[in-house]
């Protein structure tokens, strides 16, 4: 009798899952948005969108779980899963496995798949807008009550997360909790790295586009 090895099994799984989870996310950052957005709804219906926010948050803990047992690979498989932890720490960004769906999509049907520069971008741009939305609506829950704030509506949330985010920081509206301003850092540094990601990413691909040219020409041309 033939059995499968670890990573067979672990991919096996998440062939299984990779959909249903994927769906899960958005419905996890509605919850979410409707407890900090809706702060004069029927509080039956807050705690449904937290126990359904929690629930989706605990199948997110087993489907991980489920898959380093699989793997076989031990305490190793939070560092070569990297992007799994981040995204079991922070739920809200489980869209960002699109991308990985997506190539193995590609892969099944024999097609070509994303480039490595074209995931990076990918990448950068879920990313991007899912720290956005997702720091913002954290900073207006910390901020629109708060004594001196100047974030006080969700729109100056979203005003202040781009800004914070792309690096520019106008000023006009910041942070005056502790905990809003240790969203406002963590984000800050997210948008360097992404900056650098894609100013490298681009640079590559440029040089590459180059290189290639210069093959082409005919000699002496």
């Amino acid at each position: 009798m033939h059995v499968r090895n670890g990573p067979g099994r672990q991919r096996g799984w998440e062939r299984r899952t990779e959909l249903p989870l994927l769906l899960a996310s958005p419905l996890f950052l509605a919850c979410y948005a409707v407890r900090v957005l809706n702060q004069s709804a029927d509080p039956l219906w807050r705690d449904l969108t937290l126990a359904l926010a929690l629930l989706i948050w605990a199948v997110f803990v087993v489907d991980y779980a489920v898959r380093l047992v699989l793997s076989g690979e031990g305490v190793r498989f939070v560092r070569t899963h990297w992007l799994d932890t981040v995204v079991l720490v922070l739920p809200l960004l489980r869209p960002l496995r699109i991308v990985n769906t997506y190539s193995t999509v590609q892969r099944r049907r024999d097609r070509p798949r994303l480039s490595l520069y074209g995931r990076v971008m990918a990448y950068a741009a879920l990313t991007a807008g899912l720290l956005s939305f997702a720091a913002a609506l954290a900073v207006y829950q910390q901020e629109h009550g708060a004594p001196g704030a100047t974030i006080v509506t969700f729109g100056d949330a979203v005003w202040w997360a781009c800004s914070a985010i792309t690096t520019v920081g106008y000023g006009d509206v910041t942070p005056v909790t502790p905990l809003g301003r240790l969203f406002a850092v963590c984000l800050m540094a997210c948008g360097v790295a992404l900056l650098g990601a894609v100013t490298g990413s681009f640079s590559s691909w440029l040089i590459q586009v180059f290189a290639r040219e210069d093959k082409e020409k005919p000699p002496g041309s």
